[in-house]
């Protein structure tokens, strides 16, 4: 793992950041002279669930899968995130252990920021502090989704849509829509249903074509 400074290009690639799109010219440039430059090659442990958290991360390039270990023992997937995307800012909010562990799926470039100088920043840029809340909502709201279509919705669809939210183009298969490797049992775990049931619903989507699979990656149409 490499750290370095600000780079010429940091401004442009933070623009591009949903968090921070309301942050005026003058304050993005005090935001990325506090930012770390991390880069890790795939398969890197970034933050592990139970430890202490001293840095947020917002990343540039790349992506990366949050986890929680489930009473078994086994690693319960709970999202996948890429570029643009931030995380581990609760730890630095309630002072509590980390909630969950993050693991990159391939090589990527994130952008640090330390508990002292994030609450700094929050304390000092209301744009930024709105855009945090409103992302931390937006997560609220997919949660509550998601609880609302383990309750509602077939197996078979959700499914269905959780194959559609986390796949995405990849160059080895022409570009086509792929998700990360996943096992039956991590989709139960993502959907709630188990492991047969799955079973049966990726054997349903792939004789209507609309899943393929290879290996443990699926392409959607």
């Amino acid at each position: 793992m490499a750290e370095s400074g600000e780079k010429p290009d940091v401004l442009d690639s933070m623009r591009a950041i949903p968090l921070f799109s309301r942050v005026g010219e003058a304050d993005l440039e005090t935001i990325a002279a506090l930012l770390i430059e991390r880069r890790y090659p795939k398969n890197s442990v970034i933050i592990e669930e139970g430890m202490a958290g001293d840095y947020m991360y917002v990343i540039r390039s790349g992506r990366v899968k949050v986890t929680k270990a489930s009473d078994d023992g086994r690693e319960k997937i709970m999202d996948f995130l890429e570029s643009g995307a931030f995380f581990g800012e609760m730890a630095l909010l309630d002072h509590e252990p980390r909630s969950a562990s993050v693991r990159t799926l391939e090589p990527s470039v994130l952008a640090a920021l330390s508990r002292r100088d994030f609450v700094g920043v929050l304390r000092n840029n209301a744009d930024l502090a709105l855009s945090l809340i409103q992302e931390l909502t937006r997560r609220l709201r997919d949660t509550d989704e998601q609880a609302t279509s383990v309750s509602f919705q077939r197996v078979q669809d959700r499914a269905k849509g959780l194959f559609a939210r986390i796949a995405r183009e990849d160059g080895e298969f022409e570009h086509r829509r792929v998700t990360p490797a996943l096992t039956h049992q991590q989709i139960a775990d993502m959907i709630g249903t188990s492991r047969e049931t799955v079973t049966r619903a990726v054997k349903e989507l792939k004789q209507s074509g609309w899943l393929e699979q290879h290996g443990k990656r699926y392409l959607v149409s």
